[in-house]
């Protein structure tokens, strides 16, 4: 069974927990949002369904260009309740927000610690070679729902090096792993870049709370 996986996305954006106003990106994929993606893609919608599977994620050839554009977005947090009542402007203004195009993601998947009876790398490698079996609703995006992806398939070795992301306390790079959609909290992991090859123990992140 292959387990080693091509993403292609042309445009999407990992907003930094702490942008407000202007809404950087992560420059890489964080952990939590390709586990969200996977998630999606087999029709799984308990977030903890295979909690302790772990990812390796790498970006294939150069790093993707940053783009900036001007969004208005709702900024008042009752605005959805005075619909009708006051003028939209006043619970809406433009921001900046950077995207990321031209995406290809490398994705490997080590479901050995998961407890669930058919794991994630089992519903995975079956949505990609029998798409026909797996329940799904929705878009396929990676991030945003407006991200969508143009497909997701084995990886070839003609698509390209990869640059994987090595688990590294001392990394510069710190992406989310988790993020509690209650409190918005998150679970940060530091990161650095190691070239192609095969993938050792610092290349895999545990997803857990």
């Amino acid at each position: 069974m292959n387990n080693l996986f091509y993403l292609d996305c042309p445009c999407s954006s990992f907003p930094r927990s702490f942008a407000r106003d202007y809404k950087e990106t992560y420059l890489y994929p964080p952990p939590s949002t390709i586990y969200g993606f996977l998630l999606s893609l087999v029709g799984e919608v308990d977030l903890t369904a295979h909690l302790g599977v772990k990812l390796a994620i790498g970006l294939i050839g150069a790093p993707p260009p940053i783009s900036r554009i001007v969004r208005k977005q709702r900024h008042h947090k009752f605005s959805k309740q005075h619909l009708g009542t006051y003028p939209s402007s006043q619970f809406s203004k433009p921001n900046f927000q950077e995207l990321l195009t031209d995406l290809k993601i490398a994705v490997s998947i080590n479901s050995l610690s998961e407890k669930a009876t058919v794991t994630l790398a089992e519903r995975v490698a079956i949505a990609v070679s029998f798409p026909e079996r797996i329940s799904r609703f929705g878009g396929l995006s990676l991030g945003e729902s407006w991200a969508m992806v143009n497909g997701f398939r084995d990886y070839r070795d003609s698509d390209g090096e990869i640059t994987w992301l090595a688990v590294d306390n001392r990394g510069l790079i710190a992406l989310p792993v988790w993020i509690d959609r209650v409190t918005t909290q998150g679970k940060f992991q530091r990161f650095s870049l190691s070239e192609g090859g095969q993938l050792t123990e610092q290349n895999w992140v545990t997803i857990n709370p």
